[in-house]
């Protein structure tokens, strides 16, 4: 698949990331892919998900100023890299590929044509 690999919710969480820009952080990306994907998201598997794109080069991060609402702990503050966007402008260039490959009639619901 290419040095650009990435699971489904890895890419929800880059695109995510994206979406949000300067005000990506653990809650709001966890808020905002709930919103958007009407399913939960636990801390756990946004954590996860985050130290694999961080590991793989995707998103770097910086801390934000302590807040006394976080008990003086800052936010970490996630960006896309410049890989993470190649590896995202990656993965919508096979899905449009395939998407474009797929015959019309196979699409249609039951009934049209």
């Amino acid at each position: 698949m290419g040095k650009y690999q990435l699971g489904e919710f890895e890419e929800i969480v880059l695109l995510t990331i994206g979406v949000l820009y300067e005000d990506a952080y653990g809650v709001s990306i966890k808020l905002a892919i709930e919103e958007k994907l009407k399913r939960n998201v636990s801390v756990g598997a946004l954590q996860s998900a985050l130290k694999r794109l961080s590991d793989k080069g995707y998103v770097s991060s910086t801390e934000g100023e302590s807040t006394s609402e976080r008990g003086g702990r800052p936010k970490k503050y996630f960006v896309l890299t410049d890989t993470g966007k190649r590896a995202i402008e990656y993965s919508r260039q096979v899905r449009n590929e395939l998407y474009d490959q797929i015959p019309k009639v196979a699409l249609s619901l039951k009934g049209e044509l």
